[in-house]
């Protein structure tokens, strides 16, 4: 059944479209946008987009049906009743039918075809669906092994303005998950981000049914087919780290860890191009100049040129990951033999790299810390530590704790390396004194070569195992310690910071076992 007939089959309140345009390719997509004026092209023929003023995800306005047994309902999952969800399908599908142009894109989630499933976009924008098509994954790349599952339909209505408490949401927004039928209503944004995330959020309702382990995180394999999973909120270098020339980039983002090894969510990479230069980030570089491309919210100079170093701190890229050079045709690979939990401090108290116990991973894990630094986010004037859970939060739909209690079961069954990399501001936080970038890669290298396997490891100031020497990187930038020069600061910034860990693992308690919301920095 095509997609068209299906949306309509489930949904009479859409009407055929005077304009329906149903699996265009991503050129004919981007044509469409253009001739729609919702974008303009780059120097390279990019499409280059504005989606003010929404320039990022607007969690406060993400709701799930109520009375749906595992969803942990509350702030990041706020509930909405069956009636007013109804109501709202029934606005949106009016809405859209009301609309010169209809996009409908087949696509699927989820490379492993034992946990694929399919992604039924019908959107007002051709951008938007360029965008899906992007991220997404083709619908016939991958066959299905034993029963084909039920997939996801999306009604995305950046046009469309819901009535707020009357329609039982907060504003004239609205991002609503009803798990029951799969259903993802999009209205009141632009922010194509909203597409990704609410799969997303919706592949963590399903998959942990099945004992897959769903992952915030890029992973990437060498040569030989190691793999290596990197967590990390957004700043903290996930996607710059991951995507190595040296090695095959599997994703950027999203991942299952099955009982066969992981596998990438998406077919695409959606990626902060705040301040990119080809010569820091030279594949992401080339990706976004390529067209097929999607710039969101990315000036351009007279000529049409990318300006990367000015305007809004989340200006993204969405473009194909087979524009990534060596990226994996196929999006799986084995058990991670590497993870590696990437965080941007900014209180400049942890050490440049540690050594993680199992414990102290799960613990990492749960926490999902980073710092917020002014510019991220209206509001924020000087750096604020921020914790995550899962290192995803407001992706979770179950209880932190389920996440955690399945990465610890396949950690313990395949035993990889386990490591905590600070990327942020060694001594605290200055604009200039950000760690340095060469210093980072040869720590990711020392770990990915496991060339670390024989060196000493010591306690820092905060109970981290750190190394003693590693190749690339002075001995003495490898203790936090040795960039303040004042010793009593350093102790009670720690001593500041261990206290955040602990208030915010204090959440867990009842849920986590005790031993692991032990296993925090403390002041040795």
């Amino acid at each position: 059944m095509s997609l068209t007939k299906d949306h309509l089959a489930h949904s009479p309140e859409i009407a055929p479209s005077p304009q329906r345009h149903i699996n265009l390719s991503s050129s004919e997509l981007h044509s469409a946008a253009i001739e729609n004026h919702e974008g303009v092209e780059t120097v390279d023929g990019v499409l280059a987009i504005d989606t003010m003023p929404d320039t990022g995800r607007s969690p406060k306005d993400k709701f799930v049906v109520e009375g749906v047994d595992g969803v942990d309902y509350g702030s990041v999952n706020q509930p909405i009743s069956r009636n007013d969800f109804n109501h709202a399908l029934a606005s949106i599908q009016g809405h859209l039918a009301s609309q010169p142009n209809l996009y409908y894109q087949d696509l699927r989630v989820g490379a492993d075809s034992t946990y694929s499933r399919d992604v039924k976009v019908v959107t007002e924008q051709a951008s938007s669906a360029l965008f899906a098509n992007a991220l997404f994954l083709p619908p016939v790349t991958f066959g299905y092994i034993g029963e084909q599952r039920a997939g996801y339909s999306i009604y995305h209505a950046p046009s469309f303005k819901f009535n707020g408490a009357e329609d039982g949401v907060r504003s004239h927004k609205g991002i609503i998950y009803d798990p029951v039928t799969r259903t993802i209503l999009i209205g009141g944004t632009k922010y194509a981000g909203e597409i990704k995330k609410s799969v997303f959020s919706a592949m963590q309702c399903d998959l942990p049914e099945d004992d897959v382990a769903t992952m915030h995180c890029s992973a990437n394999m060498s040569r030989y087919g190691d793999v290596a999973i990197f967590f990390g909120l957004s700043g903290t270098g996930k996607t710059t780290l991951s995507a190595d020339p040296e090695r095959t980039l599997i994703g950027d983002d999203e991942h299952g860890w099955s009982d066969d090894g992981v596998f990438n969510f998406e077919g695409g990479s959606y990626a902060k191009l705040i301040n990119l230069s080809e010569s820091t980030e030279p594949l992401i570089y080339r990706a976004v100049h390529r067209k097929g491309a999607l710039l969101e919210n990315v000036n351009l100079d007279e000529n049409g040129n990318p300006i990367f170093d000015e305007g809004d701190e989340n200006m993204r890229g969405a473009f194909p990951i087979s524009y990534i050079n060596g990226a994996s045709k196929n999006g799986v690979g084995v058990h991670p033999k590497h993870i590696i939990m990437l965080t941007a401090d900014a209180s400049g108290v942890l050490p440049p790299v540690a050594r993680l116990s199992n414990d102290e991973a799960i613990f990492q894990y749960l926490s999902g810390y980073t710092s917020k630094v002014a510019g991220t986010e209206i509001g924020v004037t000087s750096p604020e530590p921020t914790f995550s859970a899962c290192f995803g939060s407001p992706f979770l739909t179950r209880h932190p704790s389920e996440y955690a209690r399945l990465l610890e079961d396949k950690i313990k069954e395949h035993n990889p390396s386990l490591w905590l990399v600070n990327t942020g501001w060694p001594g605290g936080y200055r604009p200039d004194g950000r760690m340095k970038i060469p210093y980072t890669r040869s720590i990711i290298s020392g770990i990915l070569a496991s060339s670390l396997d024989g060196v000493a490891f010591e306690r820092d100031g905060l109970g981290f195992m750190v190394p003693t020497r590693l190749d690339g990187v002075p001995s003495e930038a490898l203790r936090a310690e040795n960039y303040w020069n004042d010793q009593e600061a350093y102790r009670l910034a720690g001593q500041e910071l261990v206290g955040r860990f602990e208030e915010n693992a204090e959440k867990f308690s009842g849920r986590v076992r005790r031993d692991i919301l032990a296993s925090g920095p403390h002041i040795s």
